[in-house]
């Protein structure tokens, strides 16, 4: 029997990534995300997927960012009792990620129900804390370059792929096909995370696409935020950073740490993490000392270099500061969490900045802030936004697509498809195009719901 692909998220769009691989009876979930910015793509998450979560035989996850593992926990209470297999670095972030999504939903509607702002009444969380915590026993840590058997035949194994702990790419070999799924891949020269490994023989290609349409620009991180810092030192105002609390949140920390180190901004200058998610990821750095480029004595800088807020009472203290300050705060995209506050709170006095990092998928609001938006709405309110905005271009943790084009050419040989996945539609077919003209292989864009085999 054939081995074929349905594509049931991160096809067309960049978020909600869930491939289901199907064979002979068996259902393999790779990556379980949620669904982010435009609401038609949020209210995917409330609609049934298209088989039983109790058919699904195991999943396999290529890293902990919500979009790819966000969906899990909703998946267990729904029926799904098998196996959840990570790289180690995965399962040590699902297990703090994943119960403070749920309970950023819980706090959430709770706020939407207190303020009478959501349609529904009551507003109610996807999912909970609570439900978060009851599927991470389901969790196995597999060590990247072991082979193990998710479903009896069916051999999977992980490689690094850079861009975050534990980040894999993922090798499958059922029914004599082999298909690789490249996961989310980090750039060769990120500042604090190893590049991914090279790509292995593969019949069936699925490559992401977020930079699919671009290429980072030649000046680094450190040489895009100091005169951003500097300056918003000068004029004493208040910075504020939404970041994901894996990967960017830490990189930010380093750059500013050197940044201090060389005297580009002031060393007084006080800097805040107001994301307990952040905190806690932010020690498993130097657990995981293998997947990234930092030294021991850089990891300890990490973990001193900023303020760490944990308790809501600290985070609402700092709106009884004074600039200049830095708040670094979850997420990265301002689809939810504390940074909310702070950018309802300083959004609108010409003296802050809101410094952009990384991809802004459309319909949220990073992407909003981005397009340089007058107001954003924040909580049911419109937001005048007077604050300077900052996008860097140069602090992205996803592979460019130079560098997905240099990775697909170190297969040893052509694949028979590649399938171009997590990318906007117009920044998939765009590395759709050039895998065709460049390297000469079949490629194809898949929509959303579609099937395909391998």
């Amino acid at each position: 029997m054939s081995v074929n692909i349905t594509f049931l998220g991160g096809a067309s769009t960049v978020t909600g990534s869930k491939y289901l691989v199907r064979h002979d009876g068996k259902c393999l979930l790779l990556d379980c995300g949620l669904f982010q910015g435009y609401k038609p793509l949020r209210l995917r998450n409330w609609t049934p997927l298209p088989i039983a979560p109790g058919e699904i035989d195991a999943v396999v996850l290529t890293h902990a960012h919500l979009d790819h593992s966000g969906y899990l926990p909703l998946l267990a209470k729904e029926g799904f009792t098998g196996p959840v297999y990570a790289s180690t670095g995965t399962r040590d972030l699902c297990r703090i990620l994943l119960p403070d999504s749920g309970h950023i939903q819980e706090e959430d509607a709770a706020f939407a129900n207190r303020h009478g702002f959501s349609k529904h009444a009551p507003a109610l969380p996807l999912y909970t804390r609570q439900d978060a915590l009851d599927c991470l026993h389901l969790i196995k840590a597999v060590k990247f370059g072991v082979t193990f058997q998710p479903i009896p035949g069916w051999r999977v194994s992980f490689s690094p792929g850079g861009h975050i702990l534990g980040a894999s790419s993922v090798l499958l070999e059922v029914a004599g096909r082999r298909i690789l799924f490249s996961g989310d891949l980090g750039r060769t020269d990120d500042l604090i995370m190893n590049p991914p490994t090279h790509a292995p023989a593969a019949d069936t290609v699925l490559i992401e696409s977020t930079y699919g349409d671009r290429t980072h620009p030649k000046e680094d991180v450190l040489a895009e935020l100091g005169p951003a810092l500097k300056k918003l030192a000068k004029r004493g105002g208040v910075g504020v950073i939404p970041v994901f609390a894996v990967g960017r949140a830490q990189a930010l920390l380093h750059a500013i740490h050197l940044l201090k180190l060389r005297g580009d901004i002031p060393t007084s200058l006080p800097v805040f993490l107001d994301s307990p998610m952040a905190v806690h990821a932010t020690h498993l750095f130097e657990q995981h000392p293998q997947d990234h480029r930092l030294t021991s004595k850089d990891t300890r800088a990490l973990t001193h270099s900023a303020t760490m807020v944990s308790s809501t009472d600290e985070s609402r203290a700092l709106a009884q500061r004074h600039g200049p300050m830095l708040i670094l705060s979850a997420s990265g995209m301002a689809t939810g969490g504390r940074v909310l506050h702070h950018l309802a709170l300083y959004a609108g006095n010409r003296r802050n900045m809101i410094i952009l990092t990384g991809f802004q998928a459309p319909g949220t609001r990073g992407a909003t802030l981005a397009s340089g938006a007058k107001s954003v709405r924040i909580h049911g309110h419109d937001v005048e936004v007077k604050a300077e905005v900052v996008q860097l271009q140069s602090a992205s943790a996803h592979a460019d697509a130079n560098q997905l084009i240099a990775w697909l050419r170190t297969m040893p040989q052509a694949p028979d498809q590649v399938y171009v996945v997590h990318g906007e539609l117009a920044a998939a077919d765009e590395l759709r195009k050039r895998i065709k003209h460049e390297l000469g292989w079949r490629a194809m864009v898949p929509e959303h719901g579609s099937t395909w085999p391998t």
